[in-house]
């Protein structure tokens, strides 16, 4: 593997771990009632490769469950991440 790999996995890492992150905070923040983060960067951020990691948010703080978009999209990130992981390491 060559560093291009080793970038990758390095920024797909802290993505998820911010994307989760990011959904905990939200979720504290709705509880409180207070200044929430827009629904469209919590999804740049899964969409960015954080999919994973905010799917498993979603699923640990029981944030944005009901949300269609978010029960839609988020997968279909992490699907389109993998989808594109494997065809890269095929064909390069």
């Amino acid at each position: 593997m060559g560093a291009g790999w080793t970038i990758l996995w390095y920024w797909l890492l802290a993505a998820n771990v911010f994307a989760f992150t990011l959904c905990g905070l939200d979720k504290q923040k709705a509880k409180k009632r207070q200044w929430r983060i827009p629904e469209r960067t919590l999804l740049l951020t899964a969409a960015f490769g954080g999919a994973y990691g905010f799917y498993a948010g979603m699923l640990c703080f029981r944030h944005k469950t009901r949300h269609l978009r978010f029960q839609v999209l988020v997968p279909l990130f992490g699907i389109l991440w993998t989808a594109g992981i494997i065809a890269a390491a095929y064909f390069c």
